[in-house]
């Protein structure tokens, strides 16, 4: 696997970019890997990514957006919002998650 650091943190990712072992993740990757999709997080983007990464390490796989919305209580609308064009992709990434499965 390439490696690349982020942060000043040297992780190991895949061809796409997404951090193959979520556990090199850390709150302070985070603000720079939503740079590099070009976003800003706000609080409202933290609560989604707290949420993801503790379903993640409960059920041993990434929430589809589905699961997201219904389990969070974030309307679909609002994820989108937060993280336009592909947001249960660019939720993963920027949470340090393997993509959900069926995503593009």
């Amino acid at each position: 696997m390439p490696t690349t650091t982020i942060a000043g943190h040297e992780v190991e990712v895949n061809d796409e970019g997404f951090l193959t072992k979520p556990e090199q993740w850390t709150e302070d990757l985070a603000p720079e890997l939503a740079k590099l999709i070009g976003l800003e997080l706000t609080e409202d983007h933290w609560s989604l990514i707290r949420f993801l990464r503790s379903d993640f390490a409960a059920q041993g796989e990434t929430a589809t957006l589905r699961r997201v919305s219904a389990q969070s209580g974030t309307p679909v609308k609002q994820i989108f919002a937060l993280f336009p064009a592909k947001p249960a992709k660019k939720l993963a990434y920027v949470s340090g998650l393997p993509k959900p499965k069926g995503c593009v």
